[in-house]
């Protein structure tokens, strides 16, 4: 059996759900989601403990398989519509720069032309300087969607770390040919 399927998910404070056949709604402080589970788990949510409990309807593999996956999804719902979720990027390399125009992020990554990514609805990207991007949102998947792309606009190559990467992560240098 599942471990993290078993556990009840504990619903927040000021934090309301709804469930409505195979619909999951959570609304909180910091938006509104909304979710369809697949028809091998069952979830209800129990008004008087404040918890939503998710059970699947056979031992088959792929119940067994969703049973984890859709108590975790439920989680970070939960969890993002209280607290949001945030990812920062550091822009690293002469003359790399990132700015907001209206509802566009622009990126000078060393191309010959910006980089123009539209921002989706439901997220917010801030640059406090320019050289760092700040994505915050309530659903995990889309922030961390967003920030793998802006990511992969300019990936940090190995020999000097020039590009964007996600703020706190090391990058190995390798030594040029001049270390042979």
């Amino acid at each position: 059996m599942s471990r993290i399927g078993k556990k009840p998910v504990a619903v927040l404070d000021g934090v309301k759900v709804a469930v409505q056949g195979r619909s999951v709604s959570v609304e909180g402080p910091q938006g509104k989601l909304a979710w369809e589970h697949r028809p091998e788990v069952s979830v209800a949510y129990d008004e008087k403990a404040r918890q939503v409990i998710v059970t699947r309807n056979s031992d088959e593999r792929q119940a067994r398989a969703l049973h984890g996956l859709t108590r975790s999804l439920i989680q970070n719902m939960v969890d993002g519509v209280k607290k949001g979720y945030e990812k920062r990027l550091e822009i690293i390399g002469v003359g790399y720069v990132a700015s907001i125009q209206g509802k566009v992020l622009s990126l000078r990554v060393g191309y010959a032309n910006e980089v123009k990514k539209p921002i989706p609805e439901g997220l917010k990207v801030t640059c406090p300087d320019q050289t760092h991007v700040v994505i915050q949102g309530c659903d995990k998947q889309m922030v961390g969607q967003f920030a793998a792309e802006v990511r992969a606009v300019r990936k940090p190559e190995p020999y000097k770390g020039k590009g964007v990467r996600y703020q706190g992560e090391y990058v190995k240098i390798k030594p040029g040919k001049a270390a042979q």
